[in-house]
């Protein structure tokens, strides 16, 4: 268990993690289970592995805009490295000024970056796809038979398993950093604070700034909601 500020000198509760990040991370872990779950069971149950894979395509909308818009260690410019800073990064050879453990590091950056990418690629291809059982893509008609079929091919047959395999390498590297680095990964994306030294600038997570997540993930979701009934 880790102590408390006051059992650490020198170290302070830092807000890393903004709300609306901690909402989509842990929105994002219940829809992707959610969907994968349903899709194996099939049936009637395909109903929700479409919901659940619009409400995902809303919240990755949204993450690309928080990615300018969100505090500090939420944006983007945070936590895309050179491979020269990912080089020094494995070597422990890390500047006192550039607080590489604070957010995502380097390692963990490219995790993200992979899961946001392919689940993106995922949600594309669901759309278009055809199971050519009872379950349709709501923009399948825009494409051609062979386009369709490829993209259901990648759905089924690739893109599950490649997020699976991606899930699986992130929750052991969190059960890793655990038991090896006395690091609690999880703790901090559920409260939002972590603790750091002094003069770790925090993340901004005002009234204001949860104002306009609101904002952006309600015009995400119309957006989302609109291309899906383009299908109609």
């Amino acid at each position: 268990m880790e102590k408390s500020a006051s059992e650490q000198p020198g170290l302070k509760a830092v807000r890393v993690w903004d709300l609306p990040t901690r909402l989509f991370h842990w929105s994002l872990v219940a829809c992707f289970v959610g969907s994968f779950i349903s899709a194996k069971i099939g049936g009637n149950a395909m109903s929700w592995h479409l919901r659940f894979g619009y409400v995902v395509f809303s919240l990755l909308a949204f993450r690309l805009l928080w990615g300018f818009a969100g505090g500090r260690w939420s944006r983007f410019a945070s936590f895309l490295y050179s491979p020269a800073t990912l080089l020094r990064y494995l070597r422990r050879r890390v500047r006192s000024d550039e607080f590489l453990d604070v957010g995502h590091t380097p390692l963990g950056s490219a995790s993200v970056f992979a899961l946001l990418l392919f689940l993106a690629a995922q949600v594309s291809s669901g759309l278009f796809a055809d199971d050519e059982i009872a379950t349709t893509g709501p923009l399948n008609k825009f494409v051609s038979n062979a386009t369709a079929s490829w993209l259901t091919g990648y759905h089924h047959k690739v893109g599950q398993w490649v997020l699976a395999a991606l899930v699986l390498l992130h929750v052991t590297a969190i059960v890793t950093y655990r038991l090896r680095r006395r690091l609690d990964l999880v703790g901090p994306m559920i409260t939002g604070d972590k603790l750091l030294p002094a003069g770790v600038p925090a993340s901004d997570d005002s009234y204001s700034t949860r104002a306009l997540a609101i904002v952006l993930l309600t015009a995400c979701a119309a957006i989302v909601a609109w291309l899906v009934s383009l299908g109609a």
